[in-house]
C-alpha cells in the first residue's frame, strides 16, 4: 500500500510532462473550463442545426414559397479580348443576396451579435451560373465567406475570372466597337421557385473598382431582365439577367503595326501606275509591294476570326491593292514581251483599241497625251497617194513594187504620178516595158535589178519595223491608259475606304 502511494505522485507528474511536450500546455489547466466566444457558439449552433435539417433544398418555410435572389456584377478588369477564338475574359465580383429562414437568431442571446461569416459549403447557395461560359474547366468562383445577418439575410461576394463567348464583328477593324453580354440564371430552378432580380435594382455593371486596360475603352454598359417561356411548358417562366458591355478598341498600337505601313505601301502603289510599262522597275516594285501587302494580310489574319461572316474592310483593301498591282504588272509584262517579240505580235483587237484609246482615254481626258495629232492626219505613200486608215496597210506593198518606177526617173524632170487606180498603175508599168528598160539584158538593167532587190529588202524591213513599232505603240498606249484607269480607280478606292473606316460608324 505504501508502495502504491509512493508511485501515484510520480505517475501524475509523468502525465503532466507528456501533455506539455505534446503542445497542450497552453490549454491545460487543472480544474478550469475553456472560455468559448459567443460567436463560435452561435456559428456552431447554427451549422449543427443546418446540418441536421440538410443543406439540400431551398431554405423556405413552405414549398410553394418563392425565394428571391438578387444578383449583381462588379467589373474589375477586362483581362483579354480574344477575337480569334471569340472569347471575352473578365475579372469580376459577384454579389448575391437572399434570405435563409434557417439562419436566424436573437442577437440578445449572443452578446448582440448581428452578423457572422460562415463557409458557403455548409449552407444552401443559389445555383446562378454563366450561361455563355467558354472555359472547358467550368471553374469560375474563388472561395469567399458568406455574410449572414441575424434576420436571415445573406450576402455573398465571391470573386471570379470569367471566360464568356462573344460574337465579334471585325468589319471596321481596327476602328471597331464590340458589344458582348454575360448571361446569368439559375441552372435548375424556374421562375416559380426562384425569383432572380438585379441587386439593389442596379441593372448594369458596377465598376467602382474598375482597372482600365491598355487596348479597350468601355463606352456602354447596361443590363436587362428576361422572362423566357418554352414551347413545351409555356406556363413556366425561366428568368435570366443579361449584362451588356460595349468596348472600343484603342488604335495606337495598330496605327504603327498596320495603318502606317499600309499608308506608305498605298503611296508606293500609286507610284507604280506612273512607271512606264517597258521599265523593269515597274515589275520589281510591283512584286515587292505585292509581297509587303501579303505580309500585312497575314498579320491581319492572326488578329481576326478565321470563320468570320464578314472580312475586315482593311483586309478587302489589301486584297484590292494586290489585285491592282497584279493587273498592272501583267499588262506591263505583255508590253515588254511584245517589244522583244517584234513582228510576230498581233495588233490589239479593234474593239480593245476602240474601248481603251477612243472611249476610256477620252473619259479620263488624257487622249491628247497618248495620241499623236499627226497620226490622225491623212498620210501619203511614197508616190504622193493619200491613204488613211486601213488603206495604208494595203498600199505599203504597192510602195515596194513601185520603188523601181521611182529609180527609172533617173533624175529627169518628168515626174510620175501614181494614184490609187489599178489602171493607172498598169499603164505606168506598160510605159516602161515599151522602153525596154525593165526587160533589157544590159549592164544598166542588171544594176537596176540589183538596186531594186536591195531597195525591196530595205522597204520590206522598213515596213516590218513600222508594223512592229505600230503594234508595240498601240499596246503601250493601251497599257498607259489602263494604268491611268487603275490609278483613278485606286485613288477612288482609297478615298472610299478611308471614309468608311473613319466615318462608317
Amino acid at each position: 500500500m505504501l508502495n502504491l502511494m509512493a508511485i501515484l505522485p510520480a505517475g501524475v507528474l509523468l502525465v503532466f510532462i507528456i501533455r506539455l511536450v505534446q503542445g497542450d500546455g497552453d490549454n491545460f489547466s487543472l480544474g478550469v473550463d475553456l472560455q468559448v466566444s459567443k460567436e463560435k457558439i452561435l456559428i456552431r449552433n447554427l451549422l449543427d442545426q443546418y446540418a441536421k435539417i440538410g443543406r439540400i433544398g431551398r431554405p423556405v418555410n413552405n414549398t410553394a414559397d418563392r425565394i428571391t435572389v438578387e444578383f449583381g456584377l462588379s467589373l474589375i478588369q477586362i483581362m483579354d479580348v480574344d477575337e480569334k477564338n471569340q472569347v471575352l475574359e473578365t475579372n469580376v465580383w459577384f454579389t448575391y443576396k437572399w434570405k435563409d429562414v434557417l439562419l436566424r437568431w436573437d442577437p440578445h442571446s449572443y452578446d448582440n451579435i448581428t452578423t457572422i461569416m460562415v463557409p458557403p459549403e455548409n449552407i444552401w447557395i443559389p445555383d446562378i451560373v454563366l450561361y455563355n461560359f467558354a472555359d472547358s474547366r467550368l471553374k469560375e468562383q474563388r472561395s469567399a465567406l458568406v455574410v449572414v445577418d441575424s434576420t436571415g439575410d445573406i450576402i455573398w461576394m465571391p470573386q471570379a475570372i470569367l471566360r464568356s463567348s462573344c460574337n465579334f464583328d471585325t468589319t471596321f477593324f481596327p476602328f471597331d466597337q464590340q458589344q458582348c453580354h454575360l448571361k446569368f440564371g439559375s441552372w435548375t430552378h424556374d421562375g416559380t421557385k426562384l425569383d432572380l432580380q438585379f441587386f439593389d435594382g442596379i441593372d448594369r455593371f458596377m465598376w467602382d473598382d474598375y482597372i482600365p486596360g491598355n487596348e479597350w475603352d468601355i463606352v456602354g454598359n447596361h443590363g436587362e431582365r428576361n422572362v423566357k417561356r418554352y414551347e413545351c411548358c409555356k406556363e413556366i417562366p425561366y428568368l435570366d439577367l443579361k449584362f451588356f458591355i460595349t468596348i472600343k478598341r484603342r488604335v495606337a498600337f495598330y496605327s504603327v503595326i498596320l495603318l502606317l505601313p499600309c499608308s506608305l505601301l498605298s503611296t508606293l502603289t500609286m507610284v507604280i501606275f506612273w512607271v512606264p510599262p517597258e521599265s523593269p522597275a515597274k515589275l520589281q516594285l510591283g512584286m515587292n509591294i505585292f509581297v509587303a501587302f501579303f505580309v500585312l494580310l497575314l498579320l491581319l489574319a492572326e488578329s481576326t476570326p478565321k470563320a468570320a461572316d464578314r472580312i475586315p474592310l482593311i483586309g478587302a483593301y489589301f486584297c484590292l491593292s494586290m489585285v491592282m498591282i497584279t493587273l498592272s504588272s501583267v499588262l506591263a509584262t505583255v508590253v515588254v514581251n511584245m517589244f522583244f517579240r517584234g513582228i510576230r505580235v498581233n495588233r490589239a483587237p479593234a474593239w480593245l483599241r476602240r474601248l481603251m484609246i477612243e472611249w476610256v482615254a477620252r473619259v479620263l481626258m488624257i487622249r491628247d497625251q497618248f495620241i499623236d495629232k499627226d497620226a490622225e492626219q491623212p498620210k501619203r505613200n511614197n508616190w504622193g497617194v493619200k491613204v488613211t486608215g486601213e488603206k495604208q496597210c494595203r498600199y505599203q506593198d504597192q510602195d515596194v513594187r513601185f520603188a523601181k518606177v521611182c529609180l527609172l526617173d533617173n533624175g529627169k524632170d518628168e515626174k510620175v504620178t501614181v494614184s490609187t487606180s489599178t489602171d493607172e498603175h498598169n499603164s505606168v508599168q506598160e510605159n516602161f516595158e515599151e522602153r525596154g528598160l525593165l526587160t533589157a539584158k544590159t549592164p544598166l538593167a542588171e544594176d537596176i535589178r540589183i538596186i531594186r532587190e536591195i531597195l525591196e529588202k530595205y522597204k520590206e524591213k522598213k515596213v516590218k519595223a513600222e508594223m512592229k513599232d505600230k503594234c508595240v505603240s498601240e499596246w503601250k498606249t493601251i497599257s498607259l491608259v489602263t494604268d491611268r484607269l487603275f490609278f483613278t480607280l485606286y485613288v477612288c478606292a482609297n478615298i472610299t475606304g478611308i471614309l468608311i473606316l473613319f466615318f462608317g460608324q
